[in-house]
């Protein structure tokens, strides 16, 4: 069978590249087409058979020519999001799939989920939108376009139900990513080797994945790290900034204020999970990379700056107590949130400093990081949701 797979942002690529290794398995013969990211294309061409023979499937365009978030952004690009979204369309016509998978994305994949139902196309919706956070009326158009609703966190069970909507939740595909990663089966030796460290302790620095999120939190970042390296007790300390998928050198270069031998900071790019893993704290901007932490262990705090008007405009529309999706899933706070004018050097170097040296809170953040992981189940989701997808198509 055919398959058109939406990935518009790093979390959507990695999810589907999951994904994806789930399909070749239960359908060998499948031909998949997509719009992702380097992980899904790296699950394409390794599959055995693709290789063999080559069908008009792989890689359609990458998402970092596309990936915009935020009320505002989406507005001011609205003319590039149409433009990509009447390309997909005439793509997914010529290529004729039995199915069109969406993960995640919504401003995009809403479209694409009309003109796929209109077309009589089978549309799954792979990582349910946040319609529980804001437009909540986008309900009506899960109903009446996607086929089957596939959702990733427990808390959303109850939440669609009273919806009306039918939702299926098969455990979180990031349970299983993190279990399998590097990060996980690697020591702290072979981190620091190959990446040129020093064998003093590290904090980890998570600056956001879009141009406008860096552009806020990187000034915030390295004078954080400046502050707590006046500090006698952490002056050796190493500051790492681990590099977004979809970024450069270039997006980050202008913030630093010296190099790494006299700031203690340093861009990797393609190591954020073992950063944050081998890190004795991390800053995270909110999102995925909040919950990849909880699962890698590492105490965190997370700091969110974003744009004034998307932010004003987000306070009457969101609806949800906490930004990250860690303390969602238990509904409190695991872990701080600093947010706008609160996240700030002087906060984010008191916030640290407590879940280094305070050991009794460091221990309660981990004990509410077990909670979580708890409600998120034991794994296999990527497996267990791409078989439901398969046989749906068959029967």
């Amino acid at each position: 069978m055919k398959y058109y797979i939406i990935a518009g942002e790093a979390s959507g690529d990695l999810h589907g590249s999951n994904l994806m290794k789930g399909i070749y398995s239960e359908d060998p013969e499948a031909e998949i087409r997509f719009w992702g990211g380097d992980l899904m294309n790296a699950v394409y061409t390794s599959n055995e058979r693709k290789l063999r023979h080559p069908v008009n499937g792989g890689l359609v365009r990458h998402y970092k020519e596309g990936a915009i978030m935020g009320f505002w952004e989406v507005f001011t690009h609205a003319g590039r999001l149409l433009g990509n979204i009447g390309k997909c369309k005439k793509d997914i016509l010529a290529w004729k799939p039995d199915a069109v998978i969406l993960i995640d994305y919504p401003g995009f994949n809403f479209k694409i989920a009309e003109f796929s139902h209109k077309h009589g196309i089978r549309t799954f919706y792979y990582i349910a939108p946040k319609v529980w956070a804001s437009r909540e009326g986008r309900i009506k158009k899960l109903k009446k376009y996607v086929d089957r609703l596939y959702i990733i966190f427990p808390f959303e069970i109850p939440y669609f139900k009273s919806k009306g909507v039918s939702a299926v939740y098969l455990g979180n595909p990031l349970v299983d990513s993190i279990a399998s990663s590097r990060a996980m089966n690697e020591s702290r030796e072979d981190f620091l080797k190959r990446n040129s460290l020093q064998d003093k302790p590290v904090i980890a620095m998570l600056a956001g994945s879009r141009k406008g999120e860096i552009s806020t939190m990187m000034p915030v970042l390295t004078e954080f790290a400046s502050r707590m390296r006046s500090l006698p007790e952490y002056s050796g300390w190493q500051f790492l900034i681990a590099g977004a998928p979809a970024r450069s050198m270039e997006d980050y270069a202008g913030y630093l204020k010296g190099s790494y031998e006299e700031t203690g900071v340093k861009v990797i790019f393609g190591e954020t999970q073992s950063i944050i893993r081998h890190a004795e704290a991390a800053v995270v901007n909110s999102g995925t990379a909040s919950l990849e932490t909880v699962l890698l262990g590492t105490p965190q705090v997370v700091g969110y700056i974003g744009g004034r008007l998307t932010y004003m405009i987000a306070k009457h529309i969101v609806k949800v107590k906490y930004i990250s999706l860690g303390n969602l899933i238990i509904d409190r706070l695991a872990f701080r949130e600093l947010i706008q004018d609160s996240c700030n050097a002087e906060n984010l170097v008191e916030e640290v400093r407590a879940l280094i040296e305070n050991h009794a809170y460091r221990s309660k953040m981990l004990e509410e990081y077990a909670c979580i992981k708890d409600a998120l189940g034991s794994g296999g989701a990527s497996e267990a949701i791409a078989a439901d997808m398969v046989m749906n198509l068959r029967n």
